[in-house]
């Protein structure tokens, strides 16, 4: 009894561990130091809430070639997961359609919804390690709003993620990012996203 009360003393005598510290994403310094008091000045305003923000990245990935062969679902779905951090959800067809083979209910793509830390740390990789090795790149379109604010962009290679090994993902697999903010403006989501880094083309209308 008492060797048993000796151990258990130890135990609790044992410091408790301190907690770890959670880096800040870069990216997310950067809007708070530098992108937020620029967007600031250049729009004329005082309060830091007024200000547009990053709310959400959706990735999605339309896998037709599921219809007859289910494993390049589980490939998109396994590339997905790893360059960006977190379990894809399936996506499913809505209705049938006769001449594509395709019946209502059938797995035909996977998304995921990033926000917060991951939104901020996928972007960062996004700027600085995918879209540049996007092949012939010449900017991104900066016309490329929903007129509420939201950008949409494609990619049609998944392997410019540097995460993904190419001689596991053979198979082209291209995808849809959408990069939803607080505001409904395409002018001020424009501002908010070249302040970030995100390399829109230049254009008299931009």
């Amino acid at each position: 009894m008492s060797a048993k009360k000796n151990k258990s003393k130890k135990k609790n005598d044992q410091p408790p561990s301190e907690p770890v510290e959670i880096p800040t994403p870069r990216l997310l310094e950067k809007y708070e130091n530098e992108v937020l008091p620029a967007l600031l000045e250049k729009l004329g305003r005082t309060n830091r809430l007024s200000m547009p923000r990053l709310t959400k990245i959706v990735i999605n990935m339309g896998v037709g070639s599921a219809i007859a062969e289910k494993k390049n679902l589980e490939e998109a779905v396994d590339a997905l997961r790893q360059f960006s951090g977190q379990k894809p959800v399936i996506t499913i067809a809505r209705k049938s359609v006769a001449g594509f083979r395709l019946r209502e209910g059938m797995a035909i793509g996977c998304m995921v919804t990033l926000r917060n830390r991951r939104m901020y740390e996928f972007l960062d990789r996004l700027i600085s390690l995918a879209i540049p090795r996007v092949r012939d790149f010449r900017g991104l379109n900066p016309k490329s709003f929903d007129g509420h604010g939201n950008y949409n962009m494609g990619l049609s290679e998944q392997l410019v993620f540097p995460e993904l090994n190419p001689d596991k993902y053979t198979r082209p697999q291209g995808m849809n990012l959408s990069l939803g903010t607080t505001t409904d403006s395409d002018d001020e989501a424009r501002e908010l996203l070249r302040g970030l880094g995100m390399p829109l083309k230049v254009s008299e209308t931009s």
